[in-house]
C-alpha cells in the first residue's frame, strides 16, 4: 500500500495539473476544475487512484437536502410522473413528505423501524423515500417482480414492520402475492395484522384501493395531528447522517439477493457528486428517467440528485418502456436521459424513433452494464446525447464510483468506465499476489471511501466476505486503470470464462461481436465441458428484419481475434433472461445454455 503522505502527493499532483489546464482562470475553486475537467496529464503509476478530496462532503441528512431545495425553488417542480399525470413544485412535495411523515409515526412506526416499498415507478414511491427519511425510519426497496416466497424472504430478512404497494401492476396482484404469506391480512384491522410466517409486520399500506386490514394512503396522509408534528420535529433533530436509510436488496445477477445497507452520507454525498460530475447547476435541469425507482440508478441517480440539486426528475413510465421515454424526452424537454444499455438499445431500436424531437437532450448516464462501443456512438450522435457519460458502481458502494467527464473522448467514453470520484479509493489487485497491480493489468478492484455501505443486513459472513479490515469493498469485477485514471472494466471474477488454461473476458468478445452488422445485442458465457473444462458461447439477439447463421458468426471472427476466442456455441435468441432493473442474469443464461447444450 502507498503511504499516506504518497497519497497526499499525487493528490496534489492531480490538482496541480488540473489547475495548469488552458482556459481554467486560477481564481476559480481547485475543487470546481476537478469536478469540471478530465486529468491532461499521467497521474498514476500503478493501479492505485484517489479521487480529489477538496471539495468537502456533506453531512446533511436527506431531508436536510430536500428542505434546502425547496427553500431554494419552491415553484420549480420537483417530479413529474408523466403515465399518472402527477407533478409536484417542491414547496408542494415538501409538504406533502411532511404530511406522509407525520402520517407515519400516527401509525406506530418509528425511527429505526423498516419500510418496505414494493411497486413500479409511482409518485408515493418517491413520497415515501423522503418520509421515511424526514421520520428516520429505513426504506426497504423491494424488487417490484417479486413473488410470494421471495417477498417472504426480504420481509423476514430485514424485518419491515409496514409494507406499501398497489393493488395491482400488469399481472403482479401485489395484495394477493401478499395474502400467500399472510393469510392474516384479510381478517386484520389495519395496523394491527399479527401474521405467523411475518412476525415483523403490522401495518400494510396500499395506494389505491382500500382493501381489507390495510391503510389507504389517503388515510396515511389525514393521520398525523399537530403533536405529531411536533414528535417528528423531535425525530429530526437526533438524526445523523451516519445512520441507515435505504436497505437495497441486490438485483441478484449472481445469486440469492443481499440486504446492502446504506447511510444518508453513503447517498447523499454520492447524489451530489455525480450531479456535479454531469454539470448540474442552479439551472434547471430536467432529467428523464426510465430506470426502475427500486435499483439505485433512479432512487439515487433520479430522486436524491433531484433533492440535492434541484434536478426535476421526470419518470416516464411505471416500468421501463422506450416509446414512452421518447415521448417523454420530447414533451418534457428534458436535458438528460439515464438508462441502463438494454434500455438504450430498445429506445433507438423504435420504429418510429425519427419523429422524437430529442434536441432538448445533452447527455446522461448510462450504466448498469458494460456498453457496446458502436451503441454508444448511436446514442451520441442519434439521439443527440453528446455529452453521455458512462457510470459504473455496485448498490453496496451508494452506487458510483467511476463516471466519465462530458469533455471525455469518444474512445474513453466507449472503452472505460470513467474516472474515479471524489473521495473515493479505488486498487487493483493482483490475483496471484495480493498486491496492487501494475498499470494496464487486470485483477480484482477494490472500493474504499465514504460510499462504502454500512453492510448487508443482519448478515456479519457475507458483510465479511466483501468488506476487508481496512474497509475496501471487493466489487467482484476485473478490471484494468490506466495513466490518467481511467478504468476499463473487463468482466466478472465469476464470469471469467477459463478454457483450457486461458483466461478469456466476455466483456472483451462481446464488444467485438458488436461490430458485426447483423448483431443487436450479444451476451458471451463460459458453459461446462469436459476437455477443456470451459467453452464459450455467444447469445445473439441478431436486428429486426435480419438473418444470421453460426458459420457467418465464425467467419466473421477468424482472424480478427484470436482462435481460442472464438465460441464453440452460438446460439440466437429472442431475449435474455432480466432483473427487473434491466440487468441480465448472466448465472440463468448459463444455467439455459448448458441445459440447452449439454442434455
Amino acid at each position: 500500500m502507498a503511504s499516506a503522505a504518497g497519497l497526499k502527493l499525487v493528490a496534489r499532483e492531480v490538482l496541480a495539473a488540473l489547475g495548469k489546464r488552458p482556459g481554467l482562470r486560477g481564481a476559480q475553486p481547485v475543487s470546481a476544475l476537478h469536478i469540471d475537467a478530465a486529468p491532461v496529464t499521467p497521474i498514476a503509476t500503478n493501479s492505485y487512484i484517489q479521487g480529489a478530496t477538496a471539495i468537502p462532503l456533506l453531512t446533511k441528512t436527506a431531508g436536510q437536502c430536500l428542505e434546502e431545495t425547496a427553500h431554494r425553488f419552491p415553484d420549480r417542480e420537483a417530479l413529474v410522473f408523466c403515465r399518472d399525470g402527477v407533478r409536484k413544485t417542491f414547496a408542494q412535495f415538501i409538504q406533502e413528505v411532511d404530511q406522509a411523515a407525520t402520517g407515519l409515526l400516527a401509525l406506530g412506526l418509528k425511527k429505526g423501524d423498516r419500510l418496505g416499498m414494493w411497486g413500479p415507478n409511482k409518485y408515493e414511491w418517491v413520497l415515501m423515500q423522503f418520509a421515511t427519511a424526514q421520520a428516520g425510519i429505513i426504506l426497504v426497496s423491494v424488487n417490484p417482480a417479486y413473488q410470494a416466497q421471495e417477498l417472504e424472504f426480504v420481509i423476514r430478512k430485514v424485518g419491515c414492520k409496514a409494507l406499501v404497494f398497489p393493488t395491482q401492476f400488469k399481472t403482479q396482484r401485489y395484495y394477493e402475492i401478499l395474502k400467500q404469506t399472510c393469510p392474516e391480512l384479510e381478517k386484520s384491522s389495519p395496523g394491527g395484522i399479527k401474521s405467523k410466517r411475518l412476525p415483523d409486520l403490522s401495518v400494510v399500506i396500499t395506494i389505491d384501493s382500500k382493501l381489507p386490514g390495510a391503510f389507504q394512503m389517503s388515510e396515511v396522509m389525514q393521520a398525523g395531528d399537530s403533536s405529531h408534528l411536533k414528535q417528528l420535529r423531535d425525530v429530526q433533530r437526533t438524526l445523523s447522517c451516519d445512520e441507515p436509510i435505504n436497505i437495497q436488496f441486490t438485483s441478484g445477477t449472481t445469486g440469492s439477493p443481499k440486504g446492502a445497507t446504506l447511510s444518508h452520507r453513503n447517498i447523499v454525498n454520492n447524489a451530489n457528486l455525480v450531479g456535479l460530475r454531469l454539470g448540474i447547476n442552479e439551472q434547471e435541469c430536467r432529467t428523464a428517467l426510465p430506470v426502475p425507482l427500486y435499483h439505485c440508478l433512479g432512487s439515487v441517480g433520479g430522486g436524491m440528485v433531484m433533492a440535492v440539486h434541484g434536478a426535476p426528475a421526470i419518470f416516464s413510465s411505471l416500468s421501463f418502456e422506450g416509446k414512452s421515454a421518447l415521448e417523454a424526452v420530447a414533451r418534457e424537454k428534458c436535458s438528460l436521459l439515464h438508462g441502463t444499455p438494454t434500455m438504450f438499445i430498445d429506445m433507438l431500436s423504435q420504429p418510429d424513433f425519427d419523429s422524437y424531437d430529442l434536441s432538448s437532450l445533452r447527455g446522461g448516464v448510462i450504466a448498469g452494464s458494460p456498453v457496446p462501443p458502436e451503441i454508444m456512438k448511436k446514442i451520441m450522435t442519434k439521439m443527440n446525447m453528446r455529452d453521455i457519460v458512462v457510470a459504473y458502481g455496485t448498490t453496496e458502494n451508494s452506487p458510483v464510483t467511476f463516471m466519465g467527464f462530458p469533455q471525455d473522448s469518444v474512445s474513453q467514453r466507449t472503452e472505460t468506465v470513467g474516472c474515479i470520484i471524489p473521495h473515493t479509493e479505488a486498487k487493483i489487485e493482483d490475483p496471484e499476489t495480493g498486491a496492487i497491480a501494475a498499470l494496464n493489468s487486470p485483477g480484482e478492484l477494490q472500493i474504499r471511501g465514504y460510499c462504502v455501505m454500512l453492510g448487508y443486513w443482519e448478515d456479519p459472513v457475507k458483510t465479511n466476505e466483501v468488506i476487508t479490515d481496512d474497509r475496501w469493498y471487493k466489487t467482484g469485477d476485473i478490471a484494468v486503470l490506466d495513466k490518467h485514471g481511467y478504468c476499463k472494466i473487463v468482466g466478472r471474477c465469476k464470469d471469467m470464462i477459463i478454457r483450457g488454461g486461458e483466461n478469456i473476458y466476455p466483456a472483451e468478445l462481446e464488444q467485438f461481436l458488436h461490430t458485426h452488422p447483423k448483431i443487436e445485442e450479444v451476451q458471451v458465457i463460459g458453459v461446462k465441458d469436459q476437455r477443456m473444462g470451459e467453452e464459450i458461447c455467444a447469445c445473439i439477439r441478431v436486428k429486426a428484419g435480419q438473418e444470421c447463421t453460426a458459420e457467418e458468426i465464425k467467419a466473421f471472427c477468424k482472424g480478427k481475434i484470436s482462435h481460442f476466442k472464438i465460441p464453440r456455441y452460438i446460439v440466437f435468441m429472442k431475449k435474455y433472461p432480466l432483473t427487473v432493473s434491466g440487468k441480465i442474469q448472466k448465472y440463468k443464461l448459463r444455467e439455459q445454455m448448458e441445459k440447452q447444450l449439454l442434455s
